[in-house]
């Protein structure tokens, strides 16, 4: 699927999600329901996906798991707040790091 129809509907599935549900939920009820829709939408989807950080030859376990790994390419983190800070983008940016991929929500 191309790039742009795979991000509409991402964004498509997550603004259902959130008109259902409304806001003041926890985290897991919001991934949860995102992972039903991003499946119902036929697209393969990888829930609390594992990073290993992988250094020199040695793979290291430190705890990274992004939320959903949409068609191995799309990193989605759900948060469940009432504004994004600078610790939010950078974990993103980690998980897009180690996972080698480029887009990320």
């Amino acid at each position: 699927m191309e790039k742009n129809t795979l991000t509409e509907t991402i964004i498509g599935c997550a603004l259902k999600v959130h008109s259902a549900l409304g806001p003041g939920l926890l985290e897991s009820a919001y991934k949860e329901c995102l992972y039903f829709e991003l499946r119902k939408s036929g697209l393969y989807v990888e829930k609390e996906k594992a990073l290993p950080l992988i250094y020199e030859e040695v793979k290291l376990e430190c705890g990274y798991r992004v939320d959903l790994l949409v068609e191995r390419e799309i990193v989605v983190e759900i948060k469940s707040i009432d504004a994004l800070a600078e610790i939010h983008l950078a974990q993103v940016l980690t998980y897009l790091k180690l996972s080698k991929n480029r887009l990320g929500f």
